[in-house]
């Protein structure tokens, strides 16, 4: 007998948890050399753990993601978890069988410990004394949070994007713990053109008047400066194609052009709305210290090459990219394939044919959820 939330593949109403560890100095060690604490985790839960806890699968997010993978707040909430159509029952992370766990990244903004959290020493947001972290420290703090659930060993983790970077380092710092890693649109590593889009971004963000060196907090935000961060890096989630499709070269309320600046097509239109809407549910800090921390990433670097990596690990491997992903195009993908083939892993490779660009592995769930599921179910039944 089905409840009515799984005959309709939701997870239904959720509730947020928070886990606290940690004190002022003490807490976790960062790879800049700081311990720091204290810690809040913003996580949430969907699915039962099984008696043997054997059935646990970390899902991680993404650049502006946060804890709300799946679910809703309330009967009114308008709004679903960031991976709705990939989380529930009948879906391609099955809660019906998997414990699925999503928490929101160190130096975040939504309900972990981040620059606009208050500073226990001070009284006041951290702002820019907030420490510099890298995606390694994220990972770090998910492990805290790992322990504290009473998890040895985590099914799988499963990540799109920076998502994909932490899954890898779960793997790779934490090989007796995971047993299978989903890669998805991802990279071991940014390039120079990833991190001049992240470069690009925080100078719009640090231009702002409004920015004030990152003490803003009870005063106006650098809303502007934000919001055109955020346009320049959504324009790199898209592909040509969906662009053209969708907008084209229309403009938004007018047939033909007037020739003067109120002219506005579609596609700008549609950008500003992004921007504005980033602005309500996202800190420029926050942003600024994520983006950095995805410049910093390379797997590689700490361990003298992929390979070497790679050869720490134990998991098994699923890599899938997309035809129309230019932020992180498939030889991205290959390059870790390749590498993990040479240390002799586990590991198999997907590329989808889809039009979405990097965004893909958000929107293009039928086909990815089928690939994921399949992959988790073979590893759960030891196959």
């Amino acid at each position: 007998m089905f409840t009515m939330d799984e005959l309709t593949g939701s997870v239904g109403i959720v509730q947020p948890c928070d886990f606290e560890f940690g004190r002022v100095g003490e807490g976790v060690l960062l790879d800049n050399g700081q311990s720091f604490g204290p810690v809040t985790v913003r996580y949430e839960t969907y699915g039962t753990l099984n008696r043997e806890k054997s059935n646990a699968i970390l899902v991680v997010h993404a650049f502006s993601g946060d804890a709300h993978a799946a679910g809703k707040y309330s009967p009114e909430d308008r709004y679903d978890g960031w991976w709705e159509n990939m989380i529930g029952p009948g879906k391609g992370l099955d809660t019906r069988r998997y414990f699925i766990i999503c928490s929101n990244v160190l130096g975040g903004c939504r309900g972990t410990t981040g620059p606009s959290s208050i500073d226990p020493s001070t009284g006041r947001e951290y702002g820019m004394t907030f420490p510099v972290i890298t995606i390694h420290d994220m990972v770090k703090v998910q492990k805290v949070l790992i322990d504290h659930l009473g998890i040895e060993s985590l099914l799988c983790v499963v990540g799109g994007s920076m998502g994909g970077m932490q899954a890898l380092e779960w793997a790779v710092e934490y090989p007796e713990r995971v047993r299978s890693a989903a890669i998805l649109a991802s990279t071991a590593r940014l390039t120079a053109q990833g991190i001049a889009f992240d470069a690009v971004g925080r100078s719009a963000i640090m231009s702002d008047p409004n920015w004030n060196g990152g003490d803003y907090y009870g005063k106006p935000v650098p809303a502007r400066g934000l919001a055109t961060a955020r346009m320049v890096g959504h324009i790199t989630y898209l592909s040509d194609e969906s662009m053209r499709t969708k907008f084209g070269r229309r403009l938004r309320e007018r047939e033909t052009y007037a020739y003067d600046f109120d002219d506005l097509f579609e596609i700008e239109s549609y950008l500003n709305h992004q921007g504005d809407k980033f602005v309500e549910r996202f800190d420029a800090n926050s942003y600024i210290y994520i983006s950095k921390a995805m410049d910093y990433f390379d797997l590689g670097e700490r361990f003298g090459g992929l390979v070497n990596a790679f050869s720490r690990t134990r998991a098994k491997f699923l890599v899938v990219s997309f035809t129309s992903d230019w932020l992180y195009p498939t030889y991205q993908s290959k390059e870790m394939v390749f590498a993990l083939m040479k240390a002799n892993k586990d590991v198999s490779f997907t590329e989808i044919s889809c039009a979405y660009g990097h965004d893909s592995f958000l929107l293009e769930t039928e086909r990815q959820g089928k690939i994921i599921s399949s992959f988790v179910d073979t590893v759960y039944e030891g196959r």
